[in-house]
Parts: structure tokens; sequence; C-alpha cells
């Protein structure tokens, strides 16, 4: 079931809703979990299986090792519980990709496994391990209630496509909270802010992207190839963060509070900047679980500079097992080493040197994301070479017209205009009056039914990261 479905909207969403606000407390976290359950089958019935086995394992795993007081009996907890949840994830993610390599080196004959990947699977079993590994830490006591632990790992609003919420940043929440009539209006319009993200600009500047990305490559400009570039960058950064929001937002209707996901990450200055801003709640999980027990930067510079190599091929793998990912890891692995090195992220300046780091990192998102988004490596290449002009012979099939409209055109600049933090700014330091929050109201109005008509019209369009 989408977020971004007729379905979801006006059935499901407010019967769960209406359920919620009027039953006891003491009976909302099973609503919650119910609601959370119907959800998930809704879309993968067979699959459910899975993620009530994920959560028995974690539920398991965590009391058996909060109830250990010999250290080497912890650590075998935790290590099988690890080890039960990543193999489900290679078995279902990467199963194929390793047998393929294999093959390929060995001359073997690995069978492949025929099956669909589980939605939201690298999301709910990296919140799974951040229990069991928090649990271990002592840093949380055990949820010894395994409803509650449940509707931790498998909560509808967060469960297919994140934020990945660590267990110690709501485990309060899951006993403790409130809600009232600001949240859930600010909830409801969280959830209006990320649709209109979703259906008005991200599946608009994809439509452009999917045209571009379909043709090879040879049959379009450089022009053409920079539009289909930043069409994409648009696109995925509009779906994903419109989901986040709307996730969100679902949140604060129930009374959960979920750290931000995206803080404008295409101002950034830097690649680690970027990183700081973008898909956060993924950053500070490889960061907390990954990057700092492997020794962080409290070791030598080269063994640092391994340290995040590995931290951003894995970053890389955790997003699809192909090799475009894992490319697409490494290349900004190897510019977050670059700057690293020579303390580029912390260099200060005048704004013409504040402009090109900003135009240099832009430089290397948006090549990153062909890489992400081109079906093959060659086909990656061969693009890249198009953008800056290093394709030989073109056999242009059509104009630069066929591929973007008007109304196309003008979303690209409602996307670039968006994409930078001036009308927040302007909205919070100007404009705080009644006046301004009718105004809002009545155009978040607007947005809302200018959405549910693009939805009607539509056809279905799952969110990018449901495949991840």
């Amino acid at each position: 079931m989408l977020f971004s479905s007729i379905t979801f909207i006006f059935m499901f969403l407010p019967i769960v809703c209406v359920t919620y606000l009027l039953s006891y407390k003491n009976l909302r976290n099973y609503i919650l979990l119910a609601a959370s359950l119907v959800f998930y089958a809704w879309t993968e019935p067979h699959y459910l299986g899975i993620i009530l086995f994920s959560i028995f394992v974690n539920y398991t795993g965590a009391y058996c090792i909060s109830k250990s007081h010999k250290p080497h009996q912890r650590k075998l907890f935790l290590l099988i519980t690890i080890l039960i949840d990543l193999d489900l994830l290679f078995c279902f993610k990467y199963f194929n990709f390793a047998a393929e390599i294999i093959n390929s080196a060995l001359n073997a004959n690995i069978g492949f496994i025929d099956m669909l990947l589980p939605i939201g699977i690298s999301f709910y079993t990296f919140q799974a391990l951040s229990y069991v590994i928090d649990v271990y830490r002592k840093e949380v006591s055990p949820q010894y209630n395994i409803f509650k632990l449940a509707l931790y790992i498998c909560f509808f609003p967060q469960l297919v496509a994140g934020p990945i919420i660590k267990y110690h940043d709501i485990e309060r929440q899951i006993d403790n909270r409130s809600e009232n009539f600001n949240k859930v209006a600010y909830g409801v319009k969280r959830f209006i802010i990320g649709l209109a993200k979703k259906m008005l600009i991200a599946d608009i500047l994809g439509a452009v992207a999917d045209k571009i990305f379909s043709q090879p490559v040879e049959q379009f400009d450089t022009l053409t190839a920079w539009v289909g570039a930043i069409a994409y960058s648009f696109q995925i950064f509009y779906d994903f963060a419109g989901y986040s929001d709307m996730a969100i937002g679902l949140g604060y209707i129930f009374g959960f509070k979920f750290l931000e996901n995206f803080n404008y990450p295409y101002i950034s200055k830097s690649i680690t900047e970027f990183w700081r801003r973008w898909h956060i709640s993924l950053s500070t999980w490889f960061k907390e679980y990954l990057y700092i027990p492997l020794g962080g930067n409290r070791v030598t510079k080269s063994r640092n500079y391994f340290n995040l190599l590995i931290v951003f091929l894995i970053t890389g793998l955790w997003h699809g097992a192909t090799w475009n990912f894992i490319v697409w890891g490494f290349w900004h692995g190897i510019f977050i080493i670059f700057e690293k090195i020579t303390c580029w992220h912390k260099k200060e300046g005048n704004r013409c040197l504040k402009i090109a780091h900003h135009f240099y990192t832009i430089l290397i998102v948006v090549v990153g994301w062909v890489i992400f988004r081109a079906d093959t490596l060659p086909y990656a290449y061969s693009y890249v070479k198009n953008m800056f002009g290093l394709i030989k012979e073109h056999h242009i099939s059509y104009e630069y017209a066929y591929y973007i409209d008007n109304v196309e055109k003008l979303v690209f600049v409602v996307a670039l205009f968006l994409s930078m933090p001036i009308f927040s700014k302007i909205l919070v330091t100007k404009y705080s009056s009644n006046l301004y929050h009718i105004v809002v109201n009545i155009w978040l109005l607007f947005l809302f039914v200018l959405s549910v008509a693009k939805i009607a019209a539509s056809t279905y369009s799952p969110f990018i990261y449901f495949r991840f």
C-alpha cells in the first residue's frame, strides 16, 4: 500500500486515525501494531512471516543478551542475532548477486533464487540491529513486551522506506507519548507537503528522467544529458524527502516525533556536508554502528581513510546488489577521503570560493546520481561522457523539446527554488501571523487537491526507495 494512493489516504489512514484517537491509551500501541501488520500484508501478505520472524529473532536475541552475565555469552548471542538478521537480508537481496560473481569468477553453476525483494527489508533489518546492539551496549533496557518491540520494528509510517529509527531515539515514546490537536494538525500539514513533493515534483521530473535514460546515449545531445541527470537528481530528492515528510507527519499524528531525514542537501559545499544533510538516518546509523566501531577517526590517517571507504562501499551495497550502487558508494567515498586529506570541507573563503565549492559538490553529486540511476555501468560511463561532450558521434532521434515541455520546465524551476531554505526562512522570520496561517492552510488544501488529482490520473508509481 502506497502513502500516495487513494486507498491509503481515504480509507486506511482515516480508519486507523479515528480508531486510534477514540481508543483508550493502553490499547493504542496494539491498534498501531495491528494497523502496521495490515499495512504490510496489504502489499505482500506472503512476506509477512519474514518480518514476524525478524521480530521474534531480535526479541529473543536481546532477551538472551540481557539475561547473560558473562561477556563471552553476551557477545555470542549478539553475534548469532546479527548473523541471522544479515542472513535474511543476504538471502533476499544479495544471494543472486553473489552467485553471479562466483559463477563468473570460478566458472561455477550456482542457481539463482527467483523471488521478489520484500519491501522495506533493508530498513526494518537496520532498525532491528540498532535495538539489539543498543541492548548489548547497555544503552537501553531490553523491551520485554514483544508487542511493543514489534511496533518499533514494523510501525507503518516508516516501515518500508524509512527514516531508519534507532531504538534509543524512540524507546521512551513507545510507552510515554501524548497526542493533541497541534501535533495532529502539524502531522497532517507535513503529510500534505510530502505528498505534494512526491506527486507534483518527483513524479513529474521522474517522467523526464525516464524518457531520457531509456534512450541510447548516442541518441540525445549533451544538453539533454544534463537535463536528464538534473531531473533525476531532483526526482530522487523530492521522492525520498517527500516520503520522509509523510512518515514524520504520520508519526506526529500518533504522538511520535521522528528525527529529520533531510536538511537541504543540495546547498552543501562539500561531499562531507552533503552526507550530513542527505538521508541523515542512514548516515548516522552507519556512523554509530559501523564507522565508530571500526575505529572512526581515533586511528591512524591511513586506517581512517580505509574506514571511510569501507563505510561508503557498504552504503552503496545497502542500496542494492548491483555494481552501479557499489561504484556510486566508492565514488562518494573517494571524494570524502579527498576532502579529509585536503581539509576541503573546513576551508573558509570569500563568496566566490564558496560558490566554487558548491558547484564542485553539485557536480560530484549529479554525476553520482547518473551512476546510481543507470541500468548498467557501461551505460553510466557513456552517459557521463555525453554530459561532458565526449561522445564523438550522435544519432539524435529527437530534439531537446521532445523530452521536456513547458509544465516540466516550470516544475524544474520550482524544484530548484524549494531545494534552498530561502522560502522557509522568509516564512519563519517575516510572516508569523494569523493571516499567514490562514493563507498557508488554504495553500496546503490546494496542494492536497492537486496531489489527489494527480494520483487519480496516474499509474502505479512507487517510491524509489521501496526497492532498497
